[in-house]
């Protein structure tokens, strides 16, 4: 397929979901080791193992997309820069905005 933009278009990626289910093994076998259910830690151990995995592999499909495939141009690179900025950000004004509250209560 030839690319007529230099922007990178996202492929469909089973990572998302697999991470999703990852941490929701975690939270709900934390809840369940809370509760003395039997088998909570090993829900707990089970949903670590695969969110591990699959950030793993997800990391290395972006690093196999920036690399060898080419994909991350000198303009999405800046834009992955600029995302990354803006969240630093948005973190530090919810945290500002989060201590504040905290505080002045």
């Amino acid at each position: 397929m030839k690319k007529t933009h230099l922007y990178h278009i996202v492929d469909v990626s089973p990572w998302p979901v697999s991470s999703s289910i990852g941490v929701l093994l975690i939270t709900s076998g934390f809840v369940c080791y809370m509760h003395r259910v039997i088998n909570g830690m090993f829900l707990v151990l089970l949903g670590l193992t695969i969110l591990v995995l699959s950030l793993f592999v997800w990391w290395r499909d972006v690093i196999r997309e920036s690399t060898y495939q080419g994909n991350h141009t000198l303009i999405v690179q800046r834009g992955l820069k600029i995302g990354f900025v803006l969240f630093i950000c948005s973190e530090i004004v919810f945290f500002g905005g989060f201590f504040w509250a905290f505080f002045s209560f």
